[in-house]
């Protein structure tokens, strides 16, 4: 999407401002329905960073997800009194769908860009875990 739905930037806005990781999201994007609930970025980068700590192999890069000053995405508005207005969705317990199926089992965390998504829809789509 060349031109950011303001109605979805402003519910980014809200759970970033408000902290709440509790708004169910489905959003379309190149190749993919995505379903999950929103988060603020401070909190999916500390999920990240925890993930990445847990693993031998992936423990230097939890420095990235942990150090705000490492972020480098100008999403929250570091160093001003007015936060940027978001441009990445961040979910949690989020999975991909395909077909009756959701992806990974678990639920992942996915940043996804706000420009790219096409449709979008406030709650859950179902799918079975079977």
């Amino acid at each position: 999407m060349s031109n950011p739905d303001a109605l979805l930037v402003e519910i980014a806005a809200m759970v970033e401002s408000e902290h709440s990781n509790q708004m169910p999201l489905t959003v379309v994007v190149p190749g993919a329905v995505i379903t999950g609930r929103l988060a603020p970025e401070s909190l999916w980068h500390e999920r990240v960073a925890e993930v990445l700590m847990a693993s031998d192999r992936l423990k230097p890069f939890a420095a990235l997800f942990s150090d705000p000053a490492g972020r480098g995405t100008g999403d929250i508005g570091e160093g001003t009194s007015h936060p940027a207005r978001p441009t990445h969705l961040h979910l949690h317990v989020a999975r991909i769908l395909q077909g009756s199926y959701g992806l990974p089992h678990t639920g992942g965390m996915y940043r996804i860009s706000i420009a790219d998504i096409s449709s979008w829809t406030v709650g859950d789509l179902s799918y079975t875990d079977q």
